[in-house]
């Protein structure tokens, strides 16, 4: 938890207080500076993290990809959540066909690499933040769904719903009320780690160049840039590729925490279940 706190503190950091500084100008350039080094002074110019080959300003662009990825990545989980989310309750609850063809489809996607599935796609509809959130949101609800799918087939034969469709309750209801409540938690820990992913995702289709567009700058096409100069500038790959793997990182153990907490509270309910009255 420690660890985790201390990686995406360090990512908040430079994405919420890097832009009210004074120095922040992610689209400035001036070739006369490019390719500076970190802490650097040529003359009047200083820079923190250096430049790039246009001269632009390293941790201000730093700054702007990681907003830009955090946006895109949290717009398609709550996309993906909800697609999951809404079709695991019908799998689960209604069973029967309802269930064969949601968990078909799900199998169907499963057996398609998602990223061949996104290259494929976003070459067809082309690319742009909306697109991109769209599409991983799209291709990512399966893991939502499963689980929702197991855990309602699991609450449709408990008491409290039984006695609610004995009393007329509507399946909609039932799911809204009785159903929702209790898998929403599960579904937060599959955020989190869903989360990882697709920030991963929405990098690696950057830097092939079918995500985020220049001028507007994205960690996964700052290091697509910074390849070219790996020789002599090797910081216009590093550093993006170290802010990756902080945020990657600190959230997967911060979903791995909530999973250790989820499955002992698991353990403790069954405990106190098997007791007797």
């Amino acid at each position: 938890m420690w660890v985790a706190s201390f990686l995406l503190s360090a990512v908040m950091l430079l994405i919420v207080v890097m832009p009210l500084l004074p120095i922040y100008d992610p689209y400035g350039q001036d070739l006369s500076y490019g390719l500076m080094a970190p802490f650097e002074h040529d003359g009047d110019k200083f820079s923190i993290l250096g430049t790039d080959f246009l001269g632009r300003d390293l941790l201000s662009r730093l700054a702007l990809a990681g907003r830009v990825s955090l946006i895109i990545a949290v717009s398609a989980v709550f996309i993906s959540l909800v697609i999951g989310v809404a079709l695991g309750l019908v799998a689960g609850f209604f069973r029967g066909i309802a269930e064969n063809l949601i968990m078909g489809f799900a199998d169907l996607q499963l057996s398609i690499p998602r990223v061949l599935l996104l290259i494929a796609v976003t070459a067809v509809v082309g690319s742009s933040v909306l697109n991109l959130t769209i599409l991983l949101g799209v291709t990512s609800w399966v893991s939502y769904g499963r689980v929702a799918r197991a855990m309602a087939m699991s609450l449709r034969e408990r008491e409290f719903v039984l006695s609610a469709v004995t009393q007329g309750a509507s399946p909609l209801w039932n799911m809204w009320k009785h159903l929702l409540p209790n898998v929403l938690p599960q579904m937060l820990i599959v955020g989190s780690f869903e989360l990882g992913q697709v920030i991963t995702l929405e990098a690696s289709l950057s830097y092939l160049g079918l995500g985020v567009q220049p001028p507007l700058p994205s960690w996964g096409l700052m290091i697509s840039e910074g390849q070219q100069y790996l020789a002599i500038n090797p910081w216009m790959s590093i550093f993006p590729g170290l802010c990756i793997f902080m945020l990657v990182a600190g959230v997967q153990f911060l979903s791995q925490r909530f999973t250790k907490e989820g499955d002992q509270d698991l353990k403790m309910a069954t405990r106190w279940s098997k007791k007797p009255a």
